[in-house]
């Protein structure tokens, strides 16, 4: 690989763990803080179920926690695989459950591109971010730390 793609390879990545690390984190802190105007504001939510302050903080730790995930892999490359393959695959879980409510009938299918952005693109991005961050050589991680 030339050093060109090399760097093209390293911003993308930067990008995807900052898209996952800001938006993650956010979201999770804007469901802690305020969960009633999170409810009401985004997309879709009301349409599946009543609110319920408790649950929606309860998943805002959740979004926290992963996007804190994704940013400590950023600065600890040792750390990227355990950290960014744990969050992923709570992502891929969610996903896979908007997936499921369409299969069986909850919902209709316009929902998974309406939800892409902040349910399927977030594990897509964990899920190359944690292939990149294995296919890196235990030592090169190691050495990073």
């Amino acid at each position: 690989m030339n050093t060109i793609e090399h760097r093209a390879i390293m911003i993308l990545g930067f990008v995807m763990v900052a898209f996952n690390t800001l938006f993650l984190s956010a979201n999770g802190l804007f469901m802690l803080v305020a969960p009633e105007p999170w409810y009401n504001l985004v997309p879709g939510v009301t349409d599946t179920g009543s609110f319920n302050q408790h649950f929606i903080r309860d998943i805002g730790i959740i979004q926290l926690f992963i996007g804190v995930a994704f940013g400590i892999g950023m600065w600890k490359p040792a750390r990227r695989v355990e950290l960014w393959g744990a969050a992923t695959l709570w992502l891929i879980a969610h996903a896979l459950f908007h997936v499921w409510e369409v299969a069986v009938g909850i919902c209709s299918p316009s929902v998974l591109v309406r939800d892409f952005p902040a349910v399927s693109m977030p594990a897509l991005m964990g899920i190359a971010l944690t292939l990149w961050a294995w296919s890196v050589p235990r030592i090169a991680r190691a050495a990073n730390v």
